[in-house]
C-alpha cells in the first residue's frame, strides 16, 4: 500500500475528467482503492428503497469515490493547487505545500 498525499479533512481541487476545475473538502479516503470522497464532486442519484430511516424511499443524490490521481491539494495561504512535501520539523515530521512552505 502505498502512502498517500491526500488525507481526509484536505481541500482539493479536481484536476481532470466530467468535474475539472470543482473545489470540495475531502470526506473519506480509502487507500485500498487510491480514491477519495469530495463534497459536492462525482454526484450520483442512487435509488432507495422504502425503510425504518427513510420511510419514503426514492432517489438520493450523495457523493462517489474519484481516483487520487485526479485531485490536487490547494494551498491554505494562496488558494492555487501545490504538491506535498515532507520534512522533520521541531523533533516531528509534518507535511508541508511546496508552493508556500506552510505547514498543512
Amino acid at each position: 500500500m502505498i502512502k498517500l498525499k491526500i488525507k481526509s479533512g484536505d481541500t482539493v481541487k479536481v484536476i481532470a475528467g466530467d468535474h475539472k476545475g470543482t473545489e470540495g473538502k475531502v470526506l473519506k479516503v480509502d487507500r485500498e482503492k487510491n480514491k477519495a470522497i469530495v463534497e459536492g464532486v462525482n454526484m450520483v442519484s442512487k435509488h432507495t428503497k422504502p425503510s425504518a430511516t427513510n420511510p419514503q424511499g426514492g432517489i438520493v443524490e450523495k457523493e462517489a469515490p474519484i481516483h487520487i490521481s485526479n485531485l490536487a491539494l490547494l494551498d491554505p495561504k494562496s488558494n492555487e493547487t501545490t504538491r506535498v512535501g515532507y520534512e522533520v520539523r521541531d523533533g516531528e515530521k509534518v507535511r508541508f505545500s511546496k508552493k508556500s512552505k506552510e505547514v498543512l
